[in-house]
């Protein structure tokens, strides 16, 4: 059924009785939040458990949830009997109008059904308004029904936490909660399964003061013969996924570089919140098909071909560059002159072994001399399981605060 702004409905005539899903498509350049507020009979928020939003997910019970961007899944009949309506909402976070919004729409259905109502609306609606009511769920007369709203408010978010009787800090919340907030948002918007590494990556940033520090992050992978048990049982995987959060956090294009090797080094395709989840899986046909030559390690030449890749955009920003290896190192001379030469140029190297032995050089390096700055960190683990994901980040985060500030010093980068 389509319906149009204003129009009202029982939830019965399209098929649902207490479970529902809404989905909020609007399409636009800004970033926009969608935000379920559950009121009371007075159309106050009196419980801020039942403000739904990428922050505090689920209501409780799980009578509303927020299962990604813009969709909810409803529960009427968890709902409290002091909950009368649930108000669905979108503000725009920054700059920007509702005007400036193209076709948009929302849709309720009941689960398993793909009838119910939809209604479109566009920026024609709107002028200056920042943020709108979207759609409204309420209880008259014993029933729940549907009105479509697209009621604007001329300020953003926090107008309409005040018009439905929530606070908002008058002062701006310190750097760290902006961070935070920032890089949540984020990864709930593309990636909501990683949301939870995600707070975890931001606790380890903000105690190293790396909240708002810019930089290129990569990962080299080995992808030697004797890695084939690590690919296999998923935990080269698990390592990118937990990488991806530090690179939406540093890197303004939301990007990890990915390198891997064995005989020869390859450039793989740049991970991202929208291809890491099957990406060891499925990027050039697979860690399989890599095609790094002969099973065996030569660091070296993987090392080079990062350095010459960052070489070449001629930036100054610092790169953070995770080298995971099993060991087997024996190319030390080789590897110590390339960390040599490293040392003046915006690298840092945290070298991670992963189940292995005989790491040679790579154990050595953090306390090399011979160099402008220290440049490198080690730490091993037999399993990845053998680290807590919060005790992962600090071990990543260990040396490289360090390392910014002697660089800078130096010259070595800007970032």
């Amino acid at each position: 059924m389509n319906i149009t702004q204003g129009q009202r409905l029982a939830l019965g005539s399209i098929g649902i009785a207490d479970r529902a899903n809404l989905s909020i498509s609007i399409q636009s350049g800004h970033v926009i939040d969608m935000v379920c507020f559950g009121l009371d009979a007075q159309s106050k928020l009196s419980d801020d458990r039942y403000m739904v939003f990428f922050n505090q997910p689920s209501a409780p019970g799980d009578a509303v949830k927020l299962v990604a961007p813009g969709q909810f899944e409803i529960n009427l009949a968890a709902l409290p009997a002091s909950i009368d309506r649930l108000v669905f909402t979108a503000a725009i976070d920054g700059a920007g109008a509702m005007k400036d919004i193209a076709d948009s729409r929302f849709v309720i259905t009941a689960p398993g059904n793909p009838t119910g109502a939809n209604c479109a609306f566009s920026g024609s609606t709107f002028s200056v308004e920042k943020a709108i009511m979207v759609a409204d769920i309420y209880r008259k007369n014993g029933e729940w029904r549907l009105q479509a709203n697209l009621q604007g408010f001329s300020e953003g978010l926090d107008a309409l936490v005040r018009h439905f009787g929530g606070e908002v800090l008058d002062a701006p919340p310190a750097p760290p909660v902006q961070a935070t907030v920032s890089l949540e948002k984020k990864i709930a918007a593309a990636a909501p399964a990683l949301i939870s590494l995600a707070k975890k990556a931001q606790i380890s940033l903000e105690k190293n003061n790396l909240t708002h520090v810019k930089a290129q992050v990569a990962v080299v992978l080995d992808a030697s013969g004797s890695m084939n048990g690590q690919y296999s049982r998923g935990h080269v995987q698990e390592v990118l996924n937990r990488l991806i959060p530090l690179a939406v956090a540093f890197d303004d294009d939301a990007s990890l570089d990915v390198f891997a090797f064995g005989a020869k080094p390859v450039h793989l395709s740049p991970a991202t919140l929208s291809n890491y989840s099957n990406f060891i899986e499925t990027d050039h046909r697979g860690w399989r098909k890599w095609e790094v030559g002969a099973r065996v390690n030569d660091e070296p030449k993987a090392m080079r071909m990062v350095m010459d890749h960052y070489r070449r955009n001629g930036s100054k920003l610092p790169v953070y560059i995770l080298f995971l290896s099993d060991g087997g190192v024996h190319e030390n001379r080789a590897i110590t002159k390339l960390m040599v030469e490293a040392a003046s140029q915006p690298f840092f190297w945290q070298f991670v072994g992963l189940g292995g032995h005989n790491y040679g050089i790579l154990e050595k390096l953090d306390d090399m001399a011979g160099r402008v700055v220290d440049n490198c960190n080690f730490f091993a683990m037999d399993n990845l399981s053998d680290l807590s994901e919060e005790a992962l980040y600090d071990c990543l985060m260990e040396e490289f605060p360090a390392w910014l500030k002697e660089a800078r010093n130096k010259g070595i980068i800007t970032g």
